[in-house]
């Protein structure tokens, strides 16, 4: 009877344990575990502004299409810099980017930008491209 009474002690302890860690996120030396870290130095991060042009140029391929072979000139922006960039680790790499563009019209917009990569399949995507909340001046 002693040794069912401490099994089952044991598997509530353990159970209990599974739990705190899965409601305060498991960290590993400091930081949590499939948690967003910022990139530093994105300025000089050729990956980071590599990843930036790609996903402009995504964005205008896809532009393109959806204009459906008219003047899409006026949806293309032209890729100026990454100015921030944080990364998750998730089946490959998840990049959220903040991009500087110029526009059509030679106004500065700023955009956010989520990637993919999967350096062992060589594959990047692009899952999201749209205007950032704030704005530079034109």
């Amino acid at each position: 009877m002693s040794t069912t009474m401490a099994a089952m002690v044991i598997l509530t302890l353990v159970g209990l344990s599974t739990l705190l860690s899965e409601a305060e996120g498991f960290h590993y030396r400091g930081r949590k575990v499939g948690g967003r870290t910022e990139v530093k130095n994105v300025s000089e991060n050729k990956e980071v502004q590599d990843l930036g042009r790609f996903s402009v140029q995504e964005f205008n391929r896809r532009s393109q299409i959806a204009v459906d072979g008219g003047d899409s000139t006026k949806y293309s922006v032209a890729f100026s810099r990454v100015v921030a960039a944080e990364k998750q680790v998730v089946a490959g790499l998840k990049y959220y980017l903040k991009i500087e563009t110029t526009t059509w019209d030679g106004s500065t917009r700023m955009f956010d930008s989520v990637v993919v990569v999967k350096p062992w399949l060589h594959s990047k995507l692009l899952l999201h491209f749209a205007p950032a909340d704030s704005y530079i001046s034109s």
